[in-house]
């Protein structure tokens, strides 16, 4: 099997139980902390093991490291927090689907990364199945606020940035140096941040907390540590469209999680899942157009 379809079948796998453990995490914790919780574990785990990798990043690229961080985790993890609070989890998931669209539209305005037509295609197809699973799911669950999917939106976009920060600009380094060189830079406000929630008196006294941060550990660990050395390195051995349409895979695991924990999903649901993995392989470029364009 082709690497970066092994990359995306175990990213799907990762990030679409992220979303599961997001929602257990809250049940504890508020969605500030769960955010700066996220981060710092992270930076815990990737510290143990990547700071020697720190040596690869030349002075100039500690500038895109700090904008990947920003767009790719620091914003996100919070964004994810309060939408999370209000809507399902698998409806998240299906919104962070909008990734490969910005992506490629920030990549061909903003980046000047090529982008072919089969990838505009299967975006476009994704889109629409996208939509469709949007549409049902609030039909299903008209009492939630759905108005807080704007903010997993947001990170949409965030995330996209990130893609094409690091195609463009970070494609020498390593995953392992850009993964920890973006929590060097936005741990300490990450702690400063929980440190003001009050949550280390908390986690001592308080049951919910501790199971809670239990939750957020194991997210700290797969679905963010070791999900974004995954990440970029099938950014750094793709195209940035093909590494985003993991958003489009994600949710069909996203939702099974959600079926497992209660969330109603129906039919309609499923044909729009079915929509968009077919866009997700029109997205998939040919042979000839990855090597002559993708890198």
């Amino acid at each position: 099997m082709n690497k970066k379809w092994v990359y995306l079948l175990l990213l799907s796998l990762i990030w679409g139980t992220s979303f599961i453990l997001i929602k257990k995490g809250l049940i504890g914790l508020t969605q500030i902390q769960l955010g700066s919780l996220r981060i710092v574990m992270t930076s815990i785990i990737l510290f143990s093991v990547g700071m020697p990798a720190l040596k690869e990043i030349k002075r100039p690229q500690w500038t895109w490291i700090g904008l990947s961080a920003l767009f790719g985790t620091f914003f996100p993890a919070f964004l994810f927090a309060f939408a999370q609070k209000h809507i399902d989890s698998a409806v998240a998931s299906i919104l962070n689907s909008f990734t490969p669209l910005a992506t490629a539209i920030l990549g061909y305005t903003v980046f000047r990364i090529y982008t072919t037509k089969r990838q505009i295609l299967g975006v476009l197809i994704g889109l629409v199945g996208s939509i469709m699973l949007i549409l049902a799911g609030t039909k299903i669950n008209p009492q939630q606020n759905h108005w807080y999917g704007i903010l997993v939106l947001i990170a949409s976009v965030g995330y996209a940035l990130n893609v094409n920060i690091i195609k463009k600009y970070l494609k020498d380094l390593s995953p392992m140096a850009i993964a920890t060189g973006n929590f060097v830079l936005i741990v300490l406000p990450a702690l400063l941040i929980l440190i003001a929630t009050g949550y280390f008196s908390q986690v001592w006294t308080m049951p919910k907390v501790q199971v809670s941060t239990g939750y957020i550990a194991i997210l700290a660990l797969f679905g963010t540590a070791l999900a974004k050395i995954l990440f970029n390195k099938m950014i750094q051995i793709s195209s940035p469209v093909f590494a985003s349409s993991v958003t489009y895979t994600m949710p069909v695991v996203a939702v099974m999680w959600g079926v497992f924990d209660g969330e109603r999903f129906g039919w309609h649901q499923v044909l729009s899942a079915g929509i968009v993995l077919l866009g997700v392989y029109l997205a998939h470029q040919s042979k000839k157009s990855s090597r002559s364009k993708a890198n």
